[in-house]
């Protein structure tokens, strides 16, 4: 019965894909266009931060950035380099109201995060602003850890960090202005504490740009008592010598 339904559903309203809009097989799918230019990261990357290099320096190798600046979280990974595709359908997601990329997407960090990251104890979303998610009707952070805690069988706590201030947009900013900008602006609600003390927390966004939103949480959490932090998130800004390989 489930399966005329679905079907029924299908001929009313054709799935469309999730970058383009163009009719395609089955809901949660991206056409082969599409499909074509998004990029997916694979090793070798940084140990840290999961920036892809362009060349193989060894296994527990750092970008220049992790051995510089040490962020506070333990480890990230992102399956997709950020890019003009990936930016479309991410546009289509969190303005667009593509819940149907939900699965998929959330399927595609738990492959990137790899077995290490199934060892974490909760997961937890990056939060929005009280404005911010009014505005907006959802935190696409928060339903991607959602489906990724199911996923991954973890405890999820969509309460456990909140937004202290409204923090301006961080495009256009540079990596010292990034961090700036969300300095202090997360911690750990004073109800929740305890669920961050000696857990190994798993911190789910949609992007990673310089690291900046989910380094201030990341510390947030380590001054709660939380052991590890690690971070996954849908997509992250590459170097341009990796996208031209």
């Amino acid at each position: 019965m489930a399966v005329f339904g679905r079907a029924v559903l299908d001929l009313l309203w054709p799935p469309q894909c999730l970058v383009s809009r163009e009719i395609v097989g089955a809901t949660g799918q991206i056409a082969p266009d599409f499909w074509k230019q998004l990029a997916f990261i694979d090793a070798p990357l940084c140990a840290r931060c999961g920036l892809p290099f362009a060349y193989d320096p060894g296994p527990d190798a750092l970008c220049p950035t992790c051995i510089a600046y040490p962020p506070a979280f333990d480890r990230a990974r992102a399956p997709l380099a950020y890019g003009s595709a990936t930016s479309k359908m991410l546009i289509q997601f969190k303005w667009g109201g593509r819940m149907d990329g939900v699965k998929p997407f959330a399927a595609w960090m738990a492959r990137a995060a790899g077995p290490s990251f199934r060892e974490a104890d909760i997961v937890v979303p990056v939060p929005l602003h009280v404005t911010r998610l009014v505005s907006r009707r959802f935190n696409q952070s928060a339903l991607l850890a959602q489906q990724l805690a199911r996923i991954l069988d973890v405890e999820l706590s969509v309460d456990l960090l909140v937004r202290t201030r409204r923090t301006p947009s961080q495009m256009g900013k540079n990596r010292k202005q990034r961090r700036s900008n969300v300095a202090k602006a997360f911690a750990v609600r004073p109800a929740r504490r305890a669920a961050a003390v000696d857990r190994h927390v798993l911190l789910v966004d949609d992007v990673l740009t310089t690291g900046a939103t989910v380094n201030a949480c990341a510390k947030a959490l380590k001054q709660a008592g939380a052991r590890q932090v690690d971070v996954v998130t849908l997509a992250r800004v590459v170097d341009d010598e990796w996208h031209s390989l």
